[in-house]
Formats: structure tokens, C-alpha cells, sequence
């Protein structure tokens, strides 16, 4: 798999070092050469310099042959020039962009163009740390409508069933982790403490799950 990462600031190093790492082939793009010593010696994909939206530059790092790209420079609008350019013009299959402002990355999912919002995720975590301690909220889908929530049995949930947790159309069990294993659940399974159940919850019913955790 090759994939084009554009902006080699912290999330960008940090990203192409971790697929690197993997044994993905990356090559990595900044205007500035010095960027790339963040990447250290023992990053094994390449790097080009320049400005990561120019068709010079995206055709020098390969993305002709490209599997995805990620734009994860400093400017949204940089970010989204490349992922655009990359998505119409080369048609590489899967493309990303961090986009800071939440009101652009709605418009732009539209577009076919896959947001991080770093802003619109850190309120959404700090938010659900507060007003849902019980919960660790893995993921929101859609506009936070559904999310994917980590609970852990402890004594309230000990000997209890699915029946006992799941409600149609709010509560769903995912997957079930027991001593590092993770498994799909079946209409058998006996929760045990220690637990950890992986669920697809509504925003609707979150206090729901935090009330049945906390008893």
C-alpha cells in the first residue's frame, strides 16, 4: 500500500513514522526541508519537498500510484486544495484532510473528502469526559448521532445478560473484550467482571449507559 501524506508538522511526522513503522510505504511532503527532521533515522519512506498541492510536486511523490492520501498541513485551505486536487484531478481512492474549522469539514464530507476536525473531537471527548465519566467514547458517527462506547463490568453488570443491556434502536453490543481477547457477542453470553463491552449507543440514550455502569 502506498500512501502520500502533505504537511510534516507533528501529526504528519507522527503519522508517516507509525505507517512507516507498519510497513507501509509513505512518502511524506513539506515546503520546508528542515520539517523532516522530526521524521528521525529510522523513518524508511521518502520525503519531498515542496508545496503539497502542486501537480509537480503530488506527481514527484508518486500519487499516480497512490492507494490514499492524508493533507495534514497547518492550513485547512491548504489541506483541502491538496485533498481535492488529489480526489478529482489523480482519483486516488481514499483521501483525508485535518480541517480546524468544524463548520468546513461538514461541507466538505460532503464533497467525498474524509475530515478531522481536531476541534469538533476535542469537544466531543472533553465533553463526554464531564457529563459521561462512566463512559469512554471510542468514536461518533454521523454528527454524533452514534457513538462507539467502551463500558467495563464491574459488580452491577457481573451475571447480567444481553437482554439486560441492549434496548432496539438506542443500545447495541458490539464486541466483548475478556483477558485481552476480543469476540462477538451471542445471545448466551453471561457477563463477567472485568469485562470490557463495546458498544454502538444514540446520542439519545448515552445517560442510559452511563446510569447502567454507575450502578
Amino acid at each position: 500500500m502506498k500512501i502520500i501524506i502533505v504537511g510534516c508538522g507533528r501529526v504528519g511526522a507522527g503519522l508517516a513514522k507509525n505507517l512507516s513503522m507498519q510497513g507501509v510505504d509513505v512518502t511524506i511532503i513539506d515546503k520546508n526541508k528542515s520539517a523532516f527532521d522530526a521524521l528521525g533515522s529510522t523513518f524508511k519512506g521518502r520525503t519531498v519537498e515542496g508545496i503539497g498541492f502542486d501537480q509537480k510536486v503530488l506527481s514527484k511523490a508518486g500519487i499516480e500510484k497512490a492507494d490514499a492520501l492524508a493533507a495534514v498541513t497547518a492550513s485547512d485551505e491548504a489541506n483541502i486544495v491538496a485533498a481535492r486536487m488529489a480526489r478529482s484531478f489523480f482519483k486516488v481512492p481514499f483521501v483525508a484532510a485535518r480541517v480546524y474549522e468544524p463548520r468546513k469539514a461538514k461541507i466538505y464530507r460532503r464533497l467525498g473528502i474524509q475530515t478531522i476536525s481536531p476541534v469538533t473531537l476535542g469537544i466531543e471527548r472533553l465533553t463526554s469526559i464531564l457529563v459521561y465519566p462512566n463512559l469512554n467514547i471510542e468514536r461518533s458517527l454521523g454528527a454524533g448521532q452514534v457513538s462507539l462506547v467502551d463500558v467495563e463490568a464491574g459488580q452491577t453488570l457481573a451475571a447480567k445478560t444481553l437482554k439486560d443491556i441492549e434496548i432496539p434502536g438506542e443500545i447495541k453490543l458490539v464486541a466483548l473484550t475478556r483477558n485481552g481477547r476480543t469476540s462477538l457477542p451471542n445471545d448466551a453470553l453471561v457477563f463477567q467482571n472485568g469485562d470490557i463491552l463495546h458498544l454502538s449507543v444514540t446520542s439519545s440514550a448515552r445517560n442510559k449507559v452511563n446510569h447502567l455502569s454507575s450502578r
